[in-house]
């Protein structure tokens, strides 16, 4: 029998375990708008992966608009309702 994505035996890459459970804290409210989000370290020591793959993790919320990224600052949640860059600062 083939794997299908509703599968729960199919194998998932480290980085969308990650990935899923940095948006499932984000849509719970753990992290909120404007909240940064662990650093690629943290979320390489809390998940026990490598740190690229933290960052390709966080690199795909940045892609889906979830999170953004300011250079020396770390990434931060979106605030879905504010217009403008993305941000949530507009």
């Amino acid at each position: 029998m083939s794997a299908t994505p509703s599968d729960p035996h199919r194998p998932r890459a480290p980085y969308m375990r990650v990935r899923d459970a940095l948006a499932a804290d984000i849509a719970s409210g753990v992290y909120a708008p404007g909240d940064p989000i662990p650093s690629e370290s943290e979320l390489s020591q809390r998940f026990r992966v490598a740190r690229e793959t933290a960052r390709r993790a966080v690199r795909e919320l940045r892609e889906r608009g979830v999170v953004y990224t300011e250079w020396g600052k770390g990434s931060f949640v979106v605030d879905p309702s504010a217009k403008g860059d993305g941000r949530g600062d507009a």
